[in-house]
């Protein structure tokens, strides 16, 4: 048998199929390679997927507890609005019941019960469904702000209002106060009026001349300053309507003194008006040289008849009764002498009154009634001083003297004054203001108004 040998292979055709398998085997790869890498990418994807699925959740949770915040803040807002406004209606209760407003009391009521209502509502929403009571909640905290400061200003208007209230009920008080405390003072000058017109009744009534004594004299005294006084006031109040310089006025009264005080001015008005009536108070006819007078030793008690007929009886009467007595001849003597007719004429623009008194008249005017019931002080205090056995004396210092207790009296000492050592070494009259009296070995002091600056300083002697 024949063996069949194995034919030779050709080069090419081995390294074509050799060639082949290794494409195909590449092939292979590769399609295990994108395969592999889908996969992978499948997988990121799912992994990223959940990732989002996961941060969606954490934000829409952080959403809700933001929410659920502000929810609250937007109920404690309006807790805190329906809080004030009821304050505000309970304010205005109180203030509508005191006076009695029945419209302010409903409409305070009708306010405090729907907050109240409100704040009851506003419970009820959070304990049941507190996510569903405010779809808006920053917008019911600003309503809710805008809400409580109305109520707060609304507070402090009723505030307001109670004080303006209680500020007028003050003012009424004031004003009823003011009324009582002017009715009082009319009150009380016509009580000093009627006891200047009778005098001390308790003192001079059924006094007898031998039971006279210096405390009679000093009563009758101290009613005539005041008498003069009252006439002083209204000599300034007339000034001073008829517009005068009454600084001048003054000066040319009294010149180069220093006054404390404005109104110390009217002690040198007064001072005038002293020296005035006071002229001639150590002569028996007192300013009346035609005056018929009886014995010496008669004459203590016809000047005590004197007193006793006029005391008791009011000024003006007196001259419409007795029209041509001597009373009524001082009156005329001391007015003509005391009013100029400069005066007269600046203060009622005529010179009516002089006319009356020459025509041998009284005027009926305020001016002339006071100055008759100080003249008939004056007069009085004459008549008693000629009444004492030895007659009483008067006296007045001169200015630059010094101060001396034992015979003076400072009408400004207790602004002035300030201690004993001052009294002695500085203070010094500047003039006298009311003159006064010596009965036996009884000194009246007289009223002196003192300065700190006198040029020439004199030694004061009483003889």
């Amino acid at each position: 048998m024949e063996c069949v040998k194995p034919s030779a292979v050709n080069p090419r055709k081995k390294l074509a199929r050799d060639f082949t398998e290794v494409l195909r085997l590449r092939a292979l790869i590769g399609i295990a390679q994108v395969d592999g890498l889908n996969n992978a990418d499948e997988s990121v994807k799912d992994e990223g997927n959940m990732d989002i699925t996961t941060i969606n959740w954490t934000l829409h949770t952080n959403d809700e507890a933001l929410h659920e915040k502000i929810a609250e803040e937007a109920l404690i807002a309006k807790l805190f609005a329906s809080t004030s406004t009821v304050k505000a209606a309970y304010a205005q209760l109180q203030f509508s019941q005191s006076p009695y407003d029945p419209d302010g009391i409903e409409a305070a009521d009708q306010v405090m019960v729907s907050e109240l209502m409100h704040l009851s509502e506003l419970k009820r929403c959070y304990l049941k469904l507190k996510k569903q009571f405010d779809p808006s909640p920053n917008l019911t905290i600003l309503a809710a702000e805008s809400k409580e400061l109305r109520s707060v200003v609304k507070s402090y208007e009723i505030t307001g209002k109670k004080l303006e209230l209680q500020a007028r009920l003050k003012e009424s008080e004031v004003m009823f106060l003011r009324k009582k405390l002017e009715e009082a003072i009319r009150q009380n000058k016509s009580i000093e009026k009627k006891l200047n017109e009778i005098g001390q009744l308790s003192l001079l009534d059924n006094l007898h001349i031998s039971g006279l004594s210096h405390s009679h004299f000093n009563t009758v005294l101290r009613r005539a300053i005041r008498s003069i006084r009252r006439f002083v006031r209204l000599i300034v109040d007339q000034m001073r309507c008829a517009s005068w310089d009454i600084e001048a006025a003054v000066d040319a009264i009294e010149h180069d003194v220093l006054y404390l005080i404005e109104d110390h001015k009217c002690y040198a008005i007064e001072s005038f008006v002293c020296k005035e009536m006071f002229d001639s108070f150590h002569f028996a006819n007192f300013s009346l040289p035609n005056e018929c007078l009886p014995d010496k030793n008669k004459q203590r008690q016809w000047f005590f008849r004197r007193f006793n007929e006029l005391k008791s009886t009011k000024a003006n009467e007196f001259l419409a009764e007795e029209p041509t007595s001597s009373f009524a001849k001082f009156c005329k003597v001391k007015y003509l002498k005391l009013v100029h007719p400069k005066m007269e004429s600046s203060f009622f623009g005529s010179l009516s009154q002089r006319s009356i008194l020459n025509a041998r008249g009284f005027p009926g005017t305020e001016f002339f009634t006071s100055f008759a019931d100080m003249a008939k002080r004056v007069w009085l205090l004459h008549c008693l001083a000629f009444s004492f056995e030895p007659h009483a004396s008067i006296f007045e210092v001169e200015k630059g003297c010094r101060f001396s207790y034992v015979y003076m009296e400072s009408v400004n000492d207790e602004m002035f004054i300030c201690s004993d050592q001052i009294v002695e070494s500085e203070s010094h009259v500047a003039f006298t203001v009311v003159p006064g009296f010596r009965i036996g070995k009884t000194v009246i002091q007289c009223q002196v108004y003192l300065s700190q600056h006198q040029t020439k300083v004199k030694k004061f002697t009483c003889s």
